[in-house]
């Protein structure tokens, strides 16, 4: 069997770029190349690894291989950049997948820090939803993550990311010191259902109150805009405070329910040595 990383780093771009083209843009070699290197694993390994109708997608076989295929490319990035750390100093290029609220709360403090600690480790990040998240980290698509809640593990706690309720600055509601759910029986209610569903669902079951939400919204700019236009209010986690536009406040929830944010690494392969310094070195950073 003729197979080498050249082949599995085509087959991954492809299926994490959406296409051939983009693929090869993003390895810096033709579509052709691209093609050929495809092909030539699916030769190797006696099977299709690759739909090829539209946005190509993994074969049932190729789904199979996927993962052993990101784990074989982290391997040679990590050697590879052992290799080029023999002076005890970390390097390389580490991918971090986080929440959006955590992209604009949280790494915008993060990242210059780690650049001035570790000059030589490059941070490329990846924003998705809490569940894309952790199945990004699972699936080695990332190096590193900011998870919701996960279970007791590896890594640093970076905030316990209390909620509060969203409403435009001239609600009756504005000026409280804390809202309860009971309080919002009156307001249409938009639900994220970002990832922050379950935390909601949790607060207003200790409440005894019904959450019946008018609206379900997906993406935290169309949530903010609908509550600024006067369409509903909602509940959402204080890093959200970031990215506030002008007519909106945020109060603290009664009674209060937070999120754990944990910066990690994958439970089930060793991590990068830049993933463990871009770790420690959040650790040791004071607290937001």
């Amino acid at each position: 069997m003729s197979l080498n990383l050249s082949q599995l780093r085509a087959f991954v771009a492809v299926l994490d770029h959406g296409g051939f083209g983009a693929a090869a843009d993003e390895l810096g070699v033709s579509q052709s190349a691209v093609s050929h290197s495809v092909a030539a694993l699916e030769r190797a390994l006696g099977g299709a690894v690759l739909t090829r109708h539209g946005r190509p997608r993994p074969t049932a076989f190729g789904d199979l291989i996927l993962g052993h295929a990101r784990a074989a490319l982290a391997a040679a990035v990590a050697i590879a950049d052992l290799a080029a750390q023999r002076d005890g100093l970390p390097a390389g290029t580490v991918r971090l997948a986080a929440p959006t609220t955590v992209c604009q709360g949280l790494l915008p403090r993060l990242i210059p820090q780690w650049k001035t600690e570790l000059p030589r480790v490059d941070v490329a990040v990846f924003e998705g939803e809490d569940d894309e998240v952790a199945d990004w980290l699972a699936r080695s698509t990332v190096d590193l993550a900011v998870l919701v809640d996960p279970p007791p593990g590896p890594g640093t706690a970076l905030a316990e990311d209390a909620f509060h309720v969203l409403l435009r600055e001239d609600h009756p509601l504005a000026g409280e010191p804390g809202i309860g759910p009971d309080d919002l029986e009156d307001d249409a209610f938009l639900l994220s259902c970002g990832g922050c569903e379950r935390h909601l669902r949790e607060l207003y079951r200790r409440a005894g109150t019904p959450l019946s939400p008018t609206h379900r919204i997906r993406d935290m700019g169309t949530l903010l805009a609908m509550v600024r236009a006067g369409i509903g209010v909602t509940i959402v986690p204080a890093l959200t405070a970031a990215m506030l536009v002008p007519g909106l406040v945020m109060v603290p929830v009664r009674p209060s329910i937070s999120r754990r944010l944990v910066l990690t690494g994958p439970v089930d392969r060793p991590w990068h040595p830049a993933v463990t310094a871009l770790v420690d070195a959040a650790a040791a950073a004071p607290a937001p």
